[in-house]
């Protein structure tokens, strides 16, 4: 599971309708299972697609729209009666009309459009908005058992929080560019390690003399550019007490994206 983020009119949706063929690129080309998404001889059996939950037609009831998409895509009926059951719309929600529907409810039958094709790839464009707090974290399990299942997927959103319970890796961009690209534990990573010792300054001395960039953090401790393990491996070489080795606490997705997009804000602008 890929979170693709970047502050509005990053580019974030313009990159979805680009991967699946609603907007061409002025260059570069875009690849889902292997060929482009025109391509595709029966797209929503590969690909699930949800870039706009209002996308739906306002007169039709919310079984209709499915069920549609289920003949269009050549898919038994009862795959419809699954999918409506799967996100809370069976029962009197599938018989009203779209256009009774709330942003919530649009946005469920959206996620059951997106899945009528049992595909193996999903391209979903803020599938939270509109969901209140039990259906985010609905839609969180939906998604990772998808993933956990094989499913690929490429979920862009500005909740940032929800991003980082999910996702495997992460896709930052800012101003049309790429600004990030790597695991999630790799990214988050990337302020060091912190660690304190009985004798700081000879493990400083050690770190330096391992190719480690070594800064003074508060209350006596080290922040060392590198990961944990080589950390406690060059402490464990001088037989050094070590008192604390964690990781530096980032603040997390949320601070690693504002300074990642300030960062590419400030290079805009020049």
């Amino acid at each position: 599971m890929t979170g693709f983020l970047g502050p509005n009119g990053a580019g974030k949706s313009t990159t979805m309708r680009m991967i699946t063929g609603l907007t061409p690129p002025t260059s570069g080309t875009s690849e889902v299972a292997g060929r482009p998404y025109r391509q595709l001889p029966n797209p929503g059996r590969e690909v699930g697609v949800l870039l706009d939950a209002s996308a739906q037609h306002p007169g039709r009831t919310g079984r209709e729209v499915l069920s549609l998409s289920a003949r269009t895509q050549g898919v038994g009926s009862q795959r419809v009666d699954e999918l409506l059951d799967l996100v809370g719309l069976a029962g009197p929600a599938a018989k009203r009309r779209v256009r009774g529907y709330s942003l919530g409810m649009r946005q469920r039958l959206g996620i059951a459009h997106a899945f009528i094709g049992d595909p193996r790839v999903l391209i979903l464009d803020e599938p939270a908005n509109g969901l209140d707090p039990e259906g985010i974290f609905w839609m969180r399990g939906l998604l990772r058992d998808f993933a956990d299942r094989g499913g690929t997927v490429l979920l862009s959103s500005h909740l940032l929080r929800e991003v980082e319970a999910v996702a495997d890796r992460l896709v930052v961009i800012g101003g049309g560019r790429i600004v990030a690209n790597g695991t999630k534990a790799e990214l988050l990573a990337a302020g060091g390690v912190r660690v304190r010792a009985l004798d700081p300054a000879t493990l400083r001395v050690a770190l330096e003399r391992a190719g480690l960039a070594v800064t003074e953090g508060a209350e006596g401790a080290l922040i060392v550019q590198a990961e944990a393990e080589q950390v406690g491996q060059v402490a464990a070489s001088i037989s050094a007490v070590l008192i604390e080795l964690r990781p530096v606490d980032t603040g997390g997705l949320e601070e690693l994206f504002l300074t990642l997009t300030a960062a590419e804000a400030k290079e805009t602008a020049r």
